[in-house]
């Protein structure tokens, strides 16, 4: 996976501080104060989850046009290359109220995604029985983790693994179910296609899939990326052009917004100090760059 791309860079096909205000969808007018994040001397880079401590996690490309992990901590910068890997590693998701473990996908030498888990410096796969791939993008304070397999058939579905056990999850008429993210009570985001390909978002309490899809979105929908303990979900939604653009569902109300002069803007975590955390890009095609924006 040479030219690795985040789940969010995927969907979208197609971050000095600086102050915005956002346009609200249906709300009153939210104020989103951004800051760049990028890790040092990198080509790229995706952040992808933050902790209560503001602990980061995500992936860059380094020089040599390899992706690696890493964990941003203030300044101390951790690479987190799993040792199964071919050439690419991210990191994914890291509990609330903790700097371990951490989740993540790499690609091995056939070239497929395989989950992992990072603990006490040790790697650990992540992979359903009968997976032939696999993405771990989501864990809470209790360790619970949540993401996505693709069967032998190709088809992709969603998962939580609660200690040992996996327990396949998918959202009813789907045809292609992502696990993006749980909270410590054990809520479970997910982003869902139909079947013409619409990305939709929900979230699953043990007993029903509830809608959150982004008002007014474009025809290919939007996507639901992370999720804080207050309910807050952030998202890639899509125009009528199908580019991606940010949005945070706060108070049960939907926020758009865009990382200043950026084509294109994902969130992707979100902790509960009310810190979101994504990407953009400046021009499409063109490197990814970081951001982390307070509400």
């Amino acid at each position: 996976m040479k030219n690795y791309t985040s789940i969010t860079s995927m969907l979208a096909l197609a971050l000095v501080f600086i102050v915005a205000v956002a346009t609200a969808a249906n709300a009153p007018e939210l104020t989103f104060k951004f800051t760049k994040n990028n890790v040092p001397g990198a080509r790229q880079t995706q952040p992808e989850g933050i902790n209560n401590a503001g602990v980061i996690v995500g992936g860059y490309e380094g020089k040599n046009g390899m992706w690696h992990g890493y964990i941003l901590n203030g300044k101390n910068l951790t690479t987190l290359d799993d040792p199964k890997a071919d050439n690419s590693t991210i990191a994914y998701s890291l509990p609330y109220n903790g700097t371990s473990p951490v989740v993540g996908v790499y690609t091995n030498t056939s070239g497929n995604y395989v989950g992992f888990l990072y603990k006490g410096g040790n790697f650990t796969n992540i992979r359903p029985p009968g997976a032939v791939g696999s993405w771990a993008s989501g864990i809470n304070d209790k360790e619970e983790i949540v993401g996505w397999y693709w069967d032998s058939g190709g088809v992709q579905h969603g998962f939580l693994l609660k200690g040992t056990t996996y327990k396949t999850l998918d959202v009813p008429g789907a045809t292609t179910t992502y696990g993006t993210g749980i909270d410590d009570k054990g809520n479970i985001l997910f982003t869902w296609l139909d079947s013409s390909f619409v990305h939709h978002a929900c979230i699953y309490n043990g007993k029903k899939y509830v809608p959150i899809d982004v008002p007014g979105a474009g025809a290919a929908g939007s996507s639901a990326m992370g999720i804080n303990n207050e309910g807050d979900v952030v998202y890639c939604w899509f125009d009528s052009s199908s580019r991606c653009h940010g949005a945070l569902r706060h108070g049960g109300k939907y926020y758009k917004f865009d990382y200043p002069k950026a084509v294109s803007t994902y969130g992707s975590g979100i902790n509960d100090k009310h810190t979101i955390l994504g990407g953009y890009w400046l021009q499409l095609p063109g490197p990814s760059s970081g951001y982390k924006a307070t509400y």
